[in-house]
């Protein structure tokens, strides 16, 4: 995965897809968990042309978790497109 170009505003100002609200309420993420990230992320990494995942850190039931969050940017708005939290933070972090 490549350091991706991506402007800011593009990640501040994606939409949750369907499918990334029913993952969230699954795997219970709250949705200001998910905007705190893409405002600020640690790194935001180029998947695939036109998706990036943006990933940051977060506390959850007195756990700290890396949180992933993917984001198809070939679209306007870009459009959020799954979300999960990992506890394998040096794992993903390394990639950035």
């Amino acid at each position: 995965m490549a350091q991706s170009p991506v402007q800011p505003e593009a990640l501040r100002a994606a939409i949750f897809s369907s499918h990334a609200m029913e993952q969230m309420i699954e795997r219970q993420i709250e949705a200001g968990q998910v905007r705190a990230v893409l405002d600020t992320p640690e790194g935001v990494l180029e998947v695939r042309p036109g998706r990036v995942v943006a990933q940051g850190e977060i506390e959850a039931a007195g756990r700290k978790y890396l949180l992933r969050v993917f984001v198809d940017i070939d679209r306007k708005p870009a459009e959020i497109v799954t979300v999960y939290r990992t506890s394998k933070m040096d794992k993903y972090r390394s990639r950035t």
